[in-house]
């Protein structure tokens, strides 16, 4: 194992919000979180936009910039959270004005500019739900998504309107309006009320709606409630450590839960200054903006990261990025390489951590305060009990107590980000409870320190010669020798052991694929995991195939192998 990475608390730059994690657990509670939130006044509830934007629109903080937008165009805005109250009290107006209300569900269809974030705080503060769609999707999952969700309003630019929209517009009987951006934007709210009153909110009034694809079928559309903001606020603070004064940047699309939990949510309730990108990837133009804008606190993706790593340590070394202090990662699970090359590329490691779209927010983190124990997705924040389980043929969850035995993470119910159900689907739901316990799907095993280990989703592990071996564990390993970018791993059938490892190699610019390469990439995988682990096949691939999110699909390169149906493909990210 990995030795862990010990942080020198002389390092610290600013003292972390959780310095010590045995009296944060200790000391916190729920009802101590939901303290650092306002409320709505005259105890009328609990609604995410208020505590987002309204309470600060109208304290000292009216003033401060709220998010800074970065336009392709080379352009920058920079919205007050008075601007921003005001822009989505008028949405809210126009909410109002269409005849759309509480329960009905506002749908957008946008990149990430000013109207995607006017639109899901004002959707929020008229009561409505508010559901992202990637920009990147074509028809055929919009129209899935649109119709399970029974969409009422859709925002969306003309172009994208014409390009997805237009032609399964018959098929959306739900939709009364579509806004496009723009002229017919601008006119309305123009047109809108700047002051808007919020109703009264249920803290399980449902907020947000977020589809998320299983391996197969159609997509799961996750209901989350407003009583989330509870575990956004605080998870902000205690995972992604933040102070009054950073800048932070997500570079998470808000079609997906973490650009709307950590790119709006947590950010503008804990009012730190958020950056805003509206470009796509570009190595150079990311450390750029990590330079130009003094980013503090930058979350990212895994697969982002491993692009990066790509193109070395040269061009982060020569930015100024000396106010750069916390970098975290979500997504999938971050390769111990990935998160020693941010010490050599930033001087700082990349601290991972884990959750899910039914989570609504960060379940287990690695700390400012904390040894890194590299490949590891780090302890459980306070408030949150996990554990390592199995299922009894009865259904029942059986703890695992042993360290480092192998089990279903599990999650005891109640926290407030907890997803309150699947849209039109409760059967589907109540399976993945037993016993006051939530079952991830995610395997994972816990050392003796408590530190959680990522293995496999329950049906990707690969279980050869009575062993059952999770794929992370041998991409990790591929991913050390230096030829190698990306690696994804699956079991093949095999009739006497059950399955062999096959791994899908990706190569870096200018490495050629050749049989000698071939086999010194199974003798080093041979020498590293053992031979029962490492893998028996290796198959240089260009790309891996991979969710618009950044997610290996180990599923697709398994059904592409075996000649399988393909399944859902709505969220691959080569998918038009």
């Amino acid at each position: 194992m990995t030795r862990p990475i010990l942080k020198d608390p002389c390092t610290w730059r600013i003292r972390p919000n959780l310095f010590s994690y045995e009296e944060s657990v200790r000391d916190f509670s729920w009802d101590k979180a939901r303290t650092l939130l306002d409320g709505l006044p005259g105890g009328r509830g609990l609604n995410i936009a208020h505590e987002a934007v309204v309470r600060h629109a109208r304290g000292p903080k009216a003033d401060r910039t709220a998010i800074i937008f970065l336009r392709k165009d080379g352009r920058v805005e920079d919205w007050t959270y008075k601007a921003l109250d005001q822009a989505s009290n008028r949405f809210a107006d126009v909410l109002k004005n269409l005849g759309i209300g509480k329960g009905d569900r506002v749908f957008t269809l946008l990149g990430r500019t000013p109207e995607l974030y006017i639109a899901f705080l004002g959707a929020l503060k008229n009561g409505s739900v508010f559901c992202p769609l990637f920009s990147a999707f074509g028809p055929e999952p919009l129209k899935t998504r649109l119709q399970l969700g029974e969409g009422k309003i859709l925002v969306t630019t003309e172009t994208f309107y014409e390009r997805k929209v237009a032609a399964i517009r018959g098929d959306l009987p739900a939709l009364r309006e579509v806004v496009l951006t723009g002229p017919a934007w601008e006119k309305l709210l123009t047109a809108a009320s700047p002051e808007f009153d919020i109703p009264a909110t249920d803290p399980q009034d449902m907020a947000l709606l977020h589809f998320t694809s299983g391996t197969t079928g159609r997509p799961k559309g996750a209901v989350h409630v407003h009583e989330a903001v509870v575990a956004h606020h605080a998870t902000g603070l205690l995972a992604l450590d933040f102070h009054d004064d950073d800048v932070f940047w997500c570079t998470a699309d808000p079609g997906w839960v973490t650009g709307t939990s950590y790119g709006i949510i947590s950010p503008l309730t804990n009012g730190v200054r958020l950056i805003v990108d509206e470009g796509e990837f570009d190595a150079d133009r990311w450390y750029r903006v990590l330079e130009e804008r003094g980013v503090t606190v930058w979350y990212t993706a895994p697969t982002a990261v491993r692009m990066m790593m790509r193109g070395g340590t040269d061009l982060p070394k020569r930015r100024n990025l000396s106010k750069l202090r916390f970098i975290a990662s979500v997504g999938e699970p971050l390769n111990p390489e990935a998160v020693l090359w941010g010490l050599d590329a930033f001087g700082l490691p990349i601290h991972d951590n884990w959750w899910q779209t039914e989570t609504g927010g960060i379940m287990i983190a690695n700390f400012p305060s904390m040894d890194i124990r590299p490949g590891s997705m780090g302890r459980p924040l306070p408030g949150i009990a996990a554990a390592v389980a199995r299922r009894s043929e009865d259904g029942r969850a059986e703890i695992v107590e042993e360290a480092g035995a192998q089990g279903e993470l599990v999650l005891k119910t109640g926290w407030p980000s907890m997803f309150r159900g699947y849209l039109n689907e409760d059967e589907r739901y109540r399976k993945c409870f037993a016993d006051g316990w939530y079952f991830t799907g995610d395997l994972a095993r816990r050392d003796a320190d408590g530190y959680y280990w990522f293995v496999g989703r329950s049906d990707d592990v690969i279980k050869s010669a009575g062993h059952l071996i999770g794929p992370f564990e041998v991409e990790s390993a591929l991913m050390e020798h230096p030829s190698v970018s990306e690696a994804g791993v699956i079991g093949k059938p095999d009739p006497v052991i059950g399955a062999v490892v096959k791994a899908f190699v990706s190569l870096k610019p200018g490495v050629a694929e050749t049989e000698d390469l071939r086999k010194d990439l199974l003798g080093f995988a041979r020498r590293r995991l053992g031979p029962a682990v490492a893998p028996k096949e290796i198959d240089f691939i260009k790309d891996l195939p991979k969710t618009k999110s950044g997610k290996i699909l180990r599923r697709l390169l398994k059904a592409r192998e075996l000649g399988l149906p393909e399944g859902d493909l709505s969220t691959l990210e080569e998918a038009k």
